[in-house]
């Protein structure tokens, strides 16, 4: 068991191809989008997750990447402070905003960077068929290529192809969260400080600005609403949902508006919880947001330490990949049920229907901030980002340096 293909290049897929790549895997990464994705939220990395990119060697870089970004600020339509939330209130993975974030193209890039050479990256193309038997999986590529490996794996996000060919329909492991997410380039006229500004407005919506230390900001939407048709490759029609999910808003909206019609860099989904019972399928697995999107803080982070799991288990393993397969989620089956919990309040708090309910849940934040009971607001999220072992493979498993 030596060629394993990974479909999808964003955060789970390149740090698994770093770990196999070090275990002397021959591994393939395949990318829908013509080059590395760019654009994206900023990303917390949070509890084992910084272990994991420790023994990468990479903190440095990550640290560098800083977005500087020091807490949230919940402001009303005046811009007058209602809370704030430092990130040094919460220890280093406990709060809503962790100590080190970074956005997520600049985290993708320094995993993409950290794998090359050594690791054949295919952009451009994704996989349209599998066919599982006794020697491997022979993929058929959009491309038209067909290649064979021993182990395909899903780390293409929410909506896997990999998952929808090897387990099933969307549906039968997608749950939908009832609310839409939106993440754009942004242009304000506030000097946030370094500060996350955050609006919260009746009628289940929610808006926020994210500065970074390199003057770029992101804008968030957040609104509840019934599903609503839509091309996924139409990117008017979505900002047009959005246009009139916010119209005849106030504080730093219409600009927000403004700045979402005119940028190429723009996001639009569903929010969903994604539950796979079995994340093995075969000789097909699943990796990061394919199997465990949809918690509050902590895809990334479980998308890292998945990914450090799963390679040390695949070289551990002697070839038997059901037997990998297994350890990989045994080891983390917890630690993924944890930290797939929704916050306190769930949907609800973060989206109120009415002003008196915003009124209240500013009210009972500013109390619980003021004392140590303030780690009840994430519902611990700090210790659930803590709440598995890591297993050192690399003592126990022969490496490409090594074998040299």
């Amino acid at each position: 068991m030596k060629r394993i293909l990974i479909s999808g290049a964003s955060i789970a897929g390149p740090t698994l191809a770093y770990w196999l790549h070090r275990y002397g895997f021959e591994v393939t990464v395949v990318e829908r989008a013509p080059e590395l994705r760019t654009g994206g939220q900023a990303v917390d990395v949070r509890g084992s997750a910084r272990e994991v990119i420790e023994l990468m060697g990479l903190m440095p870089s990550v640290r560098a990447r800083h977005t500087g970004t020091v807490g949230i600020r919940v402001v009303d339509a005046a811009n007058r402070e209602r809370w704030r939330w430092g990130a040094e209130l919460s220890g280093h993975s406990g709060g809503i905003i962790a100590d080190l974030e970074i956005l997520r193209t600049d985290l993708a890039r320094i995993l993409y960077d950290a794998t090359t050479p050594g690791v054949e990256y295919v952009f451009g193309d994704s996989i349209t068929d599998l066919r599982q038997h006794d020697e491997g999986v022979d993929v058929t590529f959009s491309s038209g290529a067909e290649r064979r490996f021993d182990v395909v794996v899903g780390a293409d996000g929410l909506h896997s192809r990999v998952r929808r060919l090897a387990f099933g329909p969307e549906p039968d492991y997608v749950r939908d969260q009832g609310y839409y997410k939106v993440i754009f380039a942004a242009e304000t006229g506030l000097d946030l400080g370094g500060w996350q500004a955050m609006h919260v407005l009746p009628g289940r919506r929610r808006a926020s600005l994210y500065p970074t230390a390199t003057g770029q900001t992101r804008g968030m939407f957040f609104f509840a609403a019934p599903p609503v048709a839509y091309d996924r490759g139409d990117t008017r029609a979505q900002k047009k949902i959005v246009a009139e999910a916010f119209a005849e808003c106030g504080w730093e909206i219409p600009r927000m508006v403004e700045s979402m019609w005119e940028t190429s860099d723009f996001y639009f989904d569903r929010e969903s919880m994604v539950s796979v019972p079995e994340w093995s399928r075969g000789r097909a697995v699943l990796v990061g947001d394919a199997v465990s999107g949809g918690s509050a803080g902590m895809g990334t982070s479980m998308a890292i330490v998945a990914a450090y799991v799963l390679a040390g288990e695949l070289a551990a393993s002697d070839g038997d990949h059901a037997r990998a397969f297994a350890e990989y989620r045994r080891k983390l089956g917890g630690y993924v049920s944890a930290n797939q919990k929704p916050m306190p309040g769930g949907v609800k708090l973060f989206l109120p229907r009415s002003a008196g309910v915003i009124w209240l849940g500013d009210q009972l934040t500013r109390l619980m901030l003021a004392g140590p009971w303030r780690r009840k607001l994430t519902g611990d999220l700090g210790g659930n980002a803590e709440s598995v072992t890591l297993e050192k493979y690399l003592s126990s498993v022969q490496t490409v340096d090594e074998a040299r």
